[in-house]
């Protein structure tokens, strides 16, 4: 199936037949009235979608007449790019499946909850602020100043891997910070109320300034070998590039040691970025286990 020949069809044939590809690949088989379930359609119109999807990848999907299903071909090849992030979050929630009180996970899957998640009335808000390009007004709690209430112009969302924050201009430090959602309250869209042009996301420095990493396998755990694999490295290093705002969450939620002498220790240390000077002026760099600044290194040097 070429990118020429999806071309040719609607955005709804296109999306079916996208289903019946992730049905078949990743459960084996598919059905008529999978498709007449999942999109309301008529038996008829399922019978030619699955027809069109064998008509356009005919080494794809063979048809059981014993078990009357659709079931993957031993000379399967993806007409279809799917994000590996995505597949998953279908397979395990089945997102993308309609309503979610309706739908069940086609795999079972056990995924570790949360345990700070989002209230959705402040974060509608929060992407109300963000795709209308409006400041949001809100009372803020934070660990230093406590309760107080702000103004900030948010353009992003950021997941830490522990929490959601809002990244955005804050008219009263008049700085760009990350926002913590679950400790925002009373939002409120001021729609009335223009951006003005240093609040911009293209003037955050740390949002766009891009630093380039090097992780490699930990010198002092066993098996670097496995630790490549897990991380598909080639030639023995995985090469990233993240935003400045984002490098220290990534760098910790991954458990990278970042010390120059890779001296964390601990089982959960098995990458090490090679070149701790990549993320020197990031200034989320302190959440990186083991990093320490030249600032810091000539301190300790000298004090030795």
């Amino acid at each position: 199936m070429s990118d020429e020949d999806l071309a040719d069809l609607t955005q709804p044939q296109r999306d079916r037949l996208a289903f019946v590809e992730l049905r078949v690949r990743f459960t084996g088989e598919i059905r008529r009235q999978d498709l007449v379930s999942r999109f309301g359609v008529q038996s008829a119109a399922a019978s030619r979608d699955l027809a069109l999807y064998k008509d356009l990848a005919p080494n794809n999907i063979d048809y059981d007449s014993k078990g009357k299903s659709y079931v993957i071909s031993s000379e399967f090849r993806p007409a279809f790019d799917f994000p590996t992030e995505r597949v998953l979050a279908w397979l395990s929630q089945a997102f993308g499946d309609g309503e979610p009180t309706k739908m069940k996970p086609w795999i079972v899957c056990d995924i570790p909850s949360r345990l700070s998640q989002p209230d959705l009335t402040t974060l509608a808000a929060v992407t109300r602020a963000i795709y209308q390009e409006r400041p949001l007004k809100i009372v803020y709690h934070s660990l230093s100043s406590g309760e107080t209430k702000r103004e900030v112009v948010p353009f992003a969302l950021i997941d830490n891997g522990l929490r959601w924050h809002a990244r955005g201009f804050d008219r009263r430090n008049k700085e760009f910070r990350d926002f913590v959602i679950t400790r925002m309250h009373r939002p409120q869209v001021l729609v009335n109320s223009e951006v003005l042009p240093h609040e911009r996301s293209d003037q955050d420095i740390q949002w766009n300034r891009i630093v380039e990493l090097e992780l490699v396998p930990h010198p002092d755990q066993p098996r670097p070998e496995i630790t490549a694999m897990d991380y598909k490295m080639e030639d023995g290093s995985l090469r990233l590039k993240l935003r400045a705002a984002t490098a220290g969450y990534i760098l910790r939620q991954w458990s990278v040691d970042c010390s120059p002498d890779h001296s964390l220790r601990g089982h959960e240390y098995r990458l090490w970025l090679k070149d701790p000077l990549a993320i020197y002026g990031v200034k989320n760099a302190l959440l990186a286990p083991g990093y320490r600044s030249p600032d810091q290194q000539r301190l300790e040097a000298a004090s030795d």
